[in-house]
């Protein structure tokens, strides 16, 4: 009998000793494997979401002095997204986090299994678990900022205008048990991406749909419009597009875009810009000469951009 509770024993510590760094909250478990530097603290692989059979996961990189802000990366390409895109980009982050912002590299579902819309859905749930869970991160909920590049911009101002943004109606949140994340919100208080496809109604020419320009045909499966006629994907291409769903009320936006992008024309940042000052939100647009779908000469002092873009509408309430 001894034996036996001397055995059991063992088993609990060396579970306490596994699941150190796990925690369970609401209906989510958090996986993470810490990592830490003199200056930042990686935490891997924490769960926001389950789909499909799968977890969707971010990074956390903490800075040991944390600020507040708040900075969600989407790392996607194409509306794909994989944990390599981490590896890849990691080393550029410091230019948030030497400033004390702590940043979330999420990872969203991806093509072809999942669907645009299905992707933005997985974005909203990831801004609403991080402030969920703000404080665990040195992070004030209403201090959060929003980035990506390409297909990462389009999600980020489809968070910042709200697109595909959905609402647990009150009447649901007795009648079922609704996860306590999902009743959170899932706006942002500032946007600062790089060469978004914006109006997916209007892509390059006046009623040209994103759909039916060669220059991006590879990622019309994205969308799930094969078979359908043109009345159902302009219905599609409006629905998911964060130009058509800009008010006054969305967060201030900055977009940097190159004059060569072959892939997502520079127009694209241009109207959106102008139509956000025309409703009098805060917008900025930086325009690189020569640049295409991504640049490498003025890398760095882009990033420090977007962290004083972050820094200047992030601002510690005052009391």
């Amino acid at each position: 009998m001894k034996k036996l509770v001397l055995i059991s024993l063992l088993i609990v510590a060396g579970w306490c000793q596994y699941a150190n760094g796990q925690e369970l909250v609401g209906a989510n478990v958090i996986i993470e494997h810490p990592e830490t530097n003199d200056e930042v603290a990686r935490i891997r692989d924490v769960i926001y979401s389950h789909k499909f059979g799968t977890a969707l996961t971010m990074d956390v990189l903490k800075p040991a002095r944390p600020n507040g802000i708040g900075v969600v990366f989407i790392l996607s390409g194409g509306w794909h997204s994989d944990i390599s895109m981490i590896e890849k980009r990691r080393r550029h982050f410091h230019y948030f986090t030497d400033r004390g912002q702590t940043v979330f590299l999420v990872i969203h579902s991806s093509a072809p299994k999942f669907q645009v819309h299905e992707v933005i859905q997985d974005v909203h749930r990831a801004v609403r678990f991080i402030r969920f869970h703000a404080a665990k991160y040195g992070v004030d909920p209403n201090r959060l900022g929003i980035s990506g590049m390409s297909s990462g911009g389009h999600l980020s101002l489809s968070i910042g205008t709200g697109v595909g943004r959905k609402l647990v109606p009150d009447s649901l949140q007795q009648a079922v048990q609704v996860d306590s994340v999902d009743l959170v919100s899932s706006q942002v208080q500032a946007v600062a991406c790089f060469f978004p496809p914006a109006d997916l109604v209007n892509f390059g020419n006046a009623g040209r749909l994103f759909v039916d320009c060669d220059t991006v045909r590879r990622y019309w499966p994205q969308f799930g419009v094969d078979g359908k006629s043109r009345a159902e994907k302009l219905t599609i291409m409006q629905s998911l597009s964060p130009y058509l769903a800009i008010s006054n009320d969305d967060p201030p936006t900055l977009l940097l875009h190159g004059t060569e992008d072959p892939i997502v024309p520079l127009e694209q940042s241009k109207r959106f810009i102008e139509r956000l000052k025309a409703v009098g939100v805060p917008a900025q647009l930086i325009v690189h000469q020569g640049g295409a779908h991504g640049w490498e000469e003025t890398w760095e002092s882009d990033l420090n951009v977007l962290a004083d873009w972050f820094e200047k509408y992030l601002p510690v309430a005052r009391k």
